[in-house]
């Protein structure tokens, strides 16, 4: 309950401080009594597709926090967490990046990393995944969320998701546009209902669609962290090790704004073509691919 309050109150919150960006801009005045402005229209398109998703980025590593009950464990001497911070740290010098920031959260085996820079990131990993794993697959689960971090992968799904937003809003508002006008004919001064549920209704159709793309995308930087983390540890066996001891265990839910990031997911069907993860067979496979 308290990570869909979050979520509803976060995204409320956004939306509140683009809104009043656009107004302050201008760009939300594309709407003219000349028709459609399409350079106000993309600015407002961008603004919105990229704001939001940057904000979110920014807030990424507070949130994640707060949301999981995450505790620092960069400064503590209890020696399994001396031993998770020092395997960070080697991790992090042989990857060139910043000591990130080092976590514990009560939970189901899972881990992530977020933060909205390399060099001031957070890698965090839970109770459930010390207690499921061995120590050679717990090292494996954080080379993999180094790699992620390594690999500028928050920068890049933010990137991905701000273009497909950008479409979203501007396509809809131009495909609202044309219904209102061309089809249904509206003559009068400014917009008609025609316009306000042809875009409300491709907002959520063509949103969808962009959810499939940023997915797809996630999926491959999977792939490329597994590889990372083979690379990093030297040797691609506990990396597999660790996907194959996932795959029999629940990885339990993580807040909506780390789970691209979090170490694994559980997608079948067709609900697989909007998971951040690809199947564990699948993600093992491609290991022992690797020479």
């Amino acid at each position: 309950m308290k990570r869909i309050l979050l979520f509803i109150v976060t995204n409320l919150a956004v939306m509140l401080v683009l809104g009043i960006a656009a107004s302050l801009l201008g760009v939300n005045r594309f709407l003219t009594a000349n028709g459609l402005n399409l350079g106000l229209l993309l600015g407002f398109a961008a603004l919105m597709g990229f704001g939001g998703a940057f904000i979110s980025l920014l807030i990424s590593k507070p949130m994640a926090k707060w949301s999981t009950g995450a505790q620092l464990i960069n400064d503590s001497t209890d020696p399994t967490h001396r031993w998770i911070v020092g395997t960070v740290e080697r991790f992090s010098k042989t990857a060139g990046i910043t000591m990130p920031e080092v976590a514990l959260y009560d939970g189901e085996p899972n881990a992530f990393a977020t933060g909205a820079f390399k060099n001031s990131a957070l890698v965090a990993v839970s109770t459930g995944l010390l207690q499921s794993m061995t120590r050679d697959e717990v090292e494996a689960v954080i080379a993999h969320e180094v790699s992620h971090v390594a690999n500028g992968d928050m920068v890049t799904l933010t990137l991905v998701q701000g273009v497909m937003n950008t479409f979203v809003v501007f396509l809809s508002r131009v495909i609202g546009y044309f219904v209102d006008k061309v089809v249904l004919r509206n003559e009068r001064e400014g917009t008609g209902m025609g316009y306000f549920i042809t875009t409300i209704v491709l907002d959520i159709v063509l949103g969808v669609l962009a959810s499939v793309v940023v997915a797809a995308f996630s999926r491959h930087r999977e792939y490329r962290a597994d590889a990372g983390a083979a690379a990093l540890m030297g040797k691609k066996q506990p990396m597999i090790n660790a996907l194959a001891r996932l795959g029999g265990l629940d990885p339990g839910e993580l807040p909506q704004s780390v789970q691209a990031m979090g170490i694994s997911g559980k997608p079948s069907g067709l609900m697989a073509l909007f998971s951040s993860h690809p199947p564990i067979e699948d993600r093992i496979r491609a290991l022992q691919q690797l020479p």
